[in-house]
């Protein structure tokens, strides 16, 4: 009998307008998730594809730049290797940083006018 006193105080105290109008909110805040929800997902069904599509590709193309590096990596390698040699063999073969500069003139094209 006393948990329904207190029940029937409680309803007093809250204005059913103001429950009916929270109702109303919560489920209008729930159709806005709802609809987010949907536009999320085909948004990552979307995505989805899109990587299926390029993924083949952009995986050949990691391979093909992995490759290239190597290749580079050994070009150079003999490079040094060869201007070394020719170093040891020939001193004056290569003119210091100096010279190198002097020779050099020629107008660097990267810079803006």
């Amino acid at each position: 009998a006393a948990s329904e006193e207190i029940s029937r105080e409680f309803k007093t105290l809250v204005d059913s307008d103001d429950l009916d109008s929270i109702r109303q909110l919560q489920n209008l805040i729930l159709g806005r998730l709802q609809d987010s929800n949907a536009v999320l997902s085909h948004f990552n069904e979307f995505s989805e594809n899109c990587f299926a599509e390029v993924s083949a590709d952009l995986a050949k193309n990691a391979r093909l730049m992995r490759t290239m590096k190597s290749d580079l990596d050994y070009i150079f390698l003999k490079l040094r290797s060869l201007k070394t040699k020719i170093a040891a063999t020939y001193p004056d073969a290569f003119p210091d940083n100096l010279a190198i500069q002097a020779l050099d003139q020629r107008p660097d094209l990267e810079l803006p006018r």
